[in-house]
């Protein structure tokens, strides 16, 4: 794909059609090619060499609206996280959480800064860290990977945060 990569591709199909389910067929195994892709929105994730049939079944199951990973990516990431090998999000800071967690409640930097007793220049770049970290384009990717993550629970997100997740 000349002058786009993968996951670029992925945030633009996204973009323009958020409904579209998006399965990546790759030879690229490695951690900074599979997290970047599934934040990206990709809802599978297969190698090459796949058996026609697999997938067909894997089709199937994104369809279906069920997260697909290749068994020997899955098979790595359990082994990993067995190993205490780190994941993204493990990267954060305390403060750097801290931050994600307000700005999932909707907060703006302004109001972060005030409340955590910092300059809005400090907390801009602290935002932008945490999104740089986690492979995300914008504040709400951010709020809803907190989410996921257990960060912070549905009730607490903001207005705008709380519509684009559901």
């Amino acid at each position: 794909m000349p002058g786009v990569d993968g996951i670029e591709a992925i945030r633009r199909i996204r973009a323009t059609s958020p409904s579209t389910k998006i399965i990546v067929l790759t030879s690229f195994a490695d951690n900074e090619k599979v997290f970047p892709s599934v934040k990206a929105g990709a809802a599978g994730y297969l190698l090459k060499g796949v058996q026609p049939q697999e997938l067909a079944e894997a089709i199937r199951t994104v369809h279906r609206g069920e997260a697909l990973l290749h068994p020997a990516i899955a098979a790595k990431l359990m082994q990993e996280f067995a190993h205490g090998t780190r994941v993204p999000g493990d990267s954060l800071t305390e403060r750097e959480m801290e931050v994600l967690r307000l700005v999932a409640r909707g907060m703006s930097n302004k109001e972060i800064a005030e409340s955590l007793v910092l300059s809005e220049k400090t907390v801009k770049t602290h935002v932008s860290n945490i999104l740089q970290k986690l492979h995300l384009v914008d504040r709400t990717q951010a709020a809803l990977y907190a989410v996921r993550q257990g960060l912070v629970g549905l009730e607490q997100l903001g207005p705008e945060t709380e519509a684009a997740s559901t």
